[in-house]
């Protein structure tokens, strides 16, 4: 019988392991795929952000209203300490300009074999192709069944993940055990997931990517901007700026709103005066070039991208610059600087980078992850109902809550050993 089986070796289950291990608990993790961390490799295009260089508050700000709830758990396991865990195991990282950190190798391998190998050496048992059919309450802790028989331990950790990219074995088991064990789950959607616009001309655009764009929505008479990178879509917008705007409609869109506009600041670093007057210089410098071309040579569009600007501003595909009249100039500088979308959906939760939903926070003690319904079952990552936004921060969640998990359920089993 083990002290604590962990269900799960992505990120927040292999810290969970390692930190109960550090506790001297006899600690097992039952993992469905064949290696650990599927979905760690990746992360961040492969290269794995796995963290934010903010402040633990700065963090949980980030989370919006459920960073009450991580407070504790990210000041007990900051993002520094993150680093230095892997600092001091040989893998460095270094933080970019935007406060992401990756390993300086920039191999998400290298982050998932870290864990692994320190998991492995504190003596934690990985038994991998250890798919949980369900879980059960004893009289003296859990009965948790596989395909290959049972197992007893005295304490559970769910780190199952959520819903999102199921290849990687996120197939909300978890959602099912936390529910059978009477906890409420509120019901996953998608979160950090590419966006479905209405307009046909987005298809046009498929690949086409923009850099530090401002997207503009609004919800209710509510504002809600996000800035960063974009990508447009076969059937909307994607990228870090339009996934992180997701987390915030998603909501509305479940509940029924049919169409959200948006509006896409392409050239946020210059308001439309400057806009204007520059646009205004370069098309009677190149008054023989079509207005197209002038877009794509001074600022840097693709050309179709400047094809279709033109269009919906209604200039003409070919009409020269020096015969585009100030209406239509004028026109075209509204259409670069608010680009209209019409939101009506997100792409599938199989497509989105994080779960929005999962075991309600309210049911979950946020200074030692214990269930506040079932004693001895506790929980860590995304199988809880929280997301943060792009860059490093659902990473940090899951350390910090895997972390605490770890260690509170490795105390509880201390304290109850001394006990008897």
């Amino acid at each position: 019988m083990a002290d604590i089986c962990i269900i799960g070796a992505g990120p927040a289950g292999l810290m969970a392991a390692i930190h109960a291990a550090q506790g001297r608990a006899k600690v097992v993790v039952l993992e469905t795929n064949t290696t650990a961390g599927r979905k760690l490799l990746l992360t961040g295009g492969g290269r794995c952000n796995f963290t934010h260089a903010g402040s633990p508050d700065e963090i949980a700000k980030a989370f919006g209203k459920p960073g009450r709830f991580l407070r504790h758990s990210l000041h007990e396991y900051a993002p520094e300490r993150v680093r230095e865990f892997f600092q001091w195991r040989q893998l460095p990282s270094s933080i970019e300009a935007d406060g992401c950190v990756f390993p300086v190798s920039d191999q998400a391998s290298d982050v998932r074999n870290v864990l692994v190998a320190e998991a492995v050496k504190l003596g934690v048992r990985i038994r991998y192709q250890s798919r949980v059919e369900n879980i059960a309450a004893t009289s003296d802790g859990f009965a948790i069944c596989t395909e290959s028989g049972q197992s007893l331990a005295s304490r559970v950790i769910l780190a199952t993940g959520g819903l999102s990219w199921p290849q990687t074995g996120s197939t909300g088991d978890g959602f099912r055990f936390a529910a059978e064990l009477g906890h409420v789950v509120v019901p996953p959607k998608p979160a950090l997931v590419p966006l479905v616009a209405q307009e046909p001309w987005v298809s046009e655009l498929a690949g086409v990517s923009l850099a530090n764009v401002r997207l503009l929505a609004t919800v209710d008479a509510h504002a809600l901007a996000t800035v960063g990178n974009m990508l447009f879509t076969q059937r909307g917008i994607g990228g870090p700026a339009a996934q992180d705007l997701s987390r915030r409609l998603t909501d509305a869109l479940y509940e029924g709103a049919h169409s959200i506009p948006v509006e896409i600041d392409v050239l946020r670093g210059v308001d439309e005066g400057q806009l204007d007057k520059q646009l205004q210089r370069e098309l009677q410098a190149q008054a023989r070039k079509n207005v197209a071309n002038v877009l794509s040579e001074c600022l840097c569009f693709a050309r179709q991208f400047s094809l279709t600007l033109c269009r919906l501003a209604g200039c003409g595909c070919d009409e020269q610059a020096g015969q585009l009249a100030g209406e239509k100039r004028r026109r075209l500088v509204r259409t670069i600087k608010r680009l209209p979308l019409s939101i009506t959906g997100t792409e599938p939760i199989a497509k989105a980078t994080v779960t929005r939903g999962g075991v309600s926070r309210d049911e979950i003690d946020p200074k030692t992850m214990e269930s506040q319904i079932r004693p001895g079952l506790f929980f860590a990552g995304e199988v809880i109902d929280l997301d943060g936004p792009c860059g490093g921060y659902n990473l940090q969640m899951c350390w910090s809550t895997g972390a605490l998990a770890g260690r509170s359920a490795a105390q509880q089993q201390t304290d109850a050993k001394s006990s008897l």
